[in-house]
């Protein structure tokens, strides 16, 4: 087992958040309910990348700020819509989820 961080982010409805993320390249690996009708708890993942997406309440604070590198920022700048910003750092864009989670995206210059 590798040990690893995953972020977890509050959502209001996860079947919509999971289809959201589905456009960041991450796909719902499973669901879990307490009951039926219960909030859900899932799980998506891009490659080794993975984020909980939780409807409990308490789980996570509204606006929580996710960073995301990826190989290729553009692809995700085209599918959003939005401009890539050059830092010194990375080439970045910043987007909100449905929920208003942050998710700063972005190529390292290095990988540039």
């Amino acid at each position: 087992m590798n040990e690893e961080v995953i972020p977890i982010l509050h959502v209001k409805d996860a079947d919509a958040a999971a289809t959201w993320y589905a456009r960041l390249g991450f796909g719902k690996q499973w669901e879990h309910r307490f009951e039926p009708g219960f909030p859900a708890f899932v799980e998506v993942a891009r490659g080794p990348l993975r984020l909980f997406l939780s409807e409990h309440q308490g789980d996570a604070r509204p606006g929580t700020l996710v960073y995301l590198r990826v190989r290729d920022v553009d692809a995700v700048a085209a599918e959003f819509g939005v401009t890539v910003v050059d830092q010194p750092w990375a080439r970045e864009v910043e987007l909100r989820d449905p929920d208003g989670n942050r998710l700063r995206v972005g190529t390292p210059a290095e990988a540039g």
